[in-house]
Order: structure tokens, then C-alpha cells, then sequence
């Protein structure tokens, strides 16, 4: 498994965008959406990949994985 798909993913759903919304509470401003929680966990795979990728580009530091960080 890659480190990627380590990372906590936190969905809700958004009245006001009419969606679901999946965010990375890790990696800063990393979040997509979709019309179901499969459809937003989708996207925003796909999203970390690429703010990894920039991340890497730009020097910026890759935080770790650290998996579950809040307790409901």
C-alpha cells in the first residue's frame, strides 16, 4: 500500500456545495468532492497523489502518515 492511501480521510456531506466532501486533515487544503462518498473517497485519491507530486516539486515537506488523529 502506498503512503498515500495512509492517510486519514474525513467525509461529510456539504449542504451548501450539494455534495459529499472528503478532506485530508494531513495535507493542508487537500480535499475534493463527489455526488457519493465512493464518488468524493475517488477524487480525493486522486487529489492526494497530485499534492504529493507538487509537494515534491515545490520541496515542500511530505508529512508522515499518522492515521486515525481524532477520536469522535
Amino acid at each position: 500500500m502506498n503512503n498515500e492511501a495512509k492517510y486519514e480521510v474525513i467525509i461529510y456531506w456539504s449542504k451548501a456545495d450539494d455534495s459529499f466532501i472528503a478532506e485530508v486533515p494531513e495535507l493542508p487544503g487537500c480535499m475534493s468532492d463527489g455526488s457519493t462518498k465512493a464518488e468524493a473517497l475517488e477524487n480525493v485519491n486522486t487529489i492526494i497523489l497530485e499534492w504529493l507530486e507538487t509537494a515534491k516539486s515545490l520541496g515542500r515537506n511530505i508529512p508522515e502518515p499518522k492515521g486515525k488523529l481524532m477520536y469522535a
